[in-house]
């Protein structure tokens, strides 16, 4: 059984484990998987094409966290909207409509357009004909990205209160090949972020590729991502807080252009469950050598 602790709408749902079950020092969050759009976007451009910047049903692959101990938690806005995994403060002022009265974190990010709120789909395509005023940029930092990470935080310290330390897994997913050099590179089945081993315990990495591998698929470290706001703001491992960022390739599990799963998905999902308890059981036995 699974216990939703928390749901504010259009916003977040938090998930905990059931009072019979085991409950482990984990974490999984999927910030990019929601699709709730709301009322005030007004985008420009289709919302199929919007729809291109979801982590699409990566929440549906880590869904049965709680089921294994761990705590649960996903965004239902699009990242387009607002992304929960930048800064509050990296702003992209090209599509401000007057000058933002805060510190600006400039970063390659923003200047691509993909900062807090995206100015730009598929590269090059403006996702709003108009330009954005301070106020409503305000009105989704406070309505939206500042929940989400409040809720992360407060079930990472509840972890980190019970247990002594907490292991944090971001979820995500990635396009099935990247581009070098102009030319299209196929990605690995699996992506690893730790920040080059700042966010984590490098061996707790080390122990999700292992596992990974022993299923069969290939896996990356920290190339082409090595992860990003929330496992920088929330990994630190002096502390016996870990965060490790998982892209997974969607090719493995879901039709990119038509943004439906396909046949892969239920095994896909089956091995990300063992995985899962597989980490729940590690750090339940690091958190009992900590104490």
């Amino acid at each position: 059984m699974v216990e939703r602790i928390k749901h504010l709408p259009g916003v977040l749902v938090r998930y905990e484990p059931d009072a019979d079950i085991a409950a482990a020092p984990v974490v999984f969050d999927s910030p990019h998987s929601g699709y709730a759009y709301p009322t005030d976007f007004n985008h420009a451009v289709p919302r199929d094409l919007l729809r291109r910047a979801e982590d699409a049903f990566v929440d549906d692959l880590y869904e049965a966290a709680p089921e294994r101990g761990a705590g649960f938690l996903k965004a239902l806005f699009p990242r387009a909207y607002i992304d929960p995994n930048r800064h509050e403060d990296e702003i992209d002022c090209a599509m401000l409509a007057e000058p933002w009265p805060r510190p600006v974190r400039a970063t390659e990010k923003a200047e691509m357009g993909l900062g807090l709120v995206r100015r730009l789909i598929k590269g090059r395509v403006d996702i709003y004909d108009r330009p954005l005023r301070v106020a409503e940029i305000m009105a989704r930092i406070e309505g939206y990205h500042r929940p989400y990470f409040a809720e992360l935080e407060a079930m990472l310290d509840d972890r980190v209160a019970r247990f002594g330390a907490v292991w944090h897994v971001n979820c995500h997913s990635m396009r099935t090949t990247g581009r070098q050099q102009g030319r299209s590179i196929p990605r690995d089945d699996f992506v690893l972020g730790d920040r080059e081993g700042e966010s984590c315990d490098p061996a707790f990495t080390e122990f999700v590729a292992m596992r990974l591998r022993d299923m069969g698929y290939s896996v990356e470290i920290n190339h082409p991502f090595k992860g990003a706001e929330l496992v920088q703001r929330f990994g630190r491992p002096w502390q016996g807080r870990h965060s490790l960022q998982i892209e997974v390739n969607r090719g493995l599990y879901m039709d990119e252009d038509r943004i439906e799963k396909h046949d892969g998905f239920p095994g896909l999902k089956a091995d990300i469950e063992r995985l899962m308890g597989d980490i729940c059981s590690f750090a339940q036995e690091q958190a009992g050598g900590q104490r």
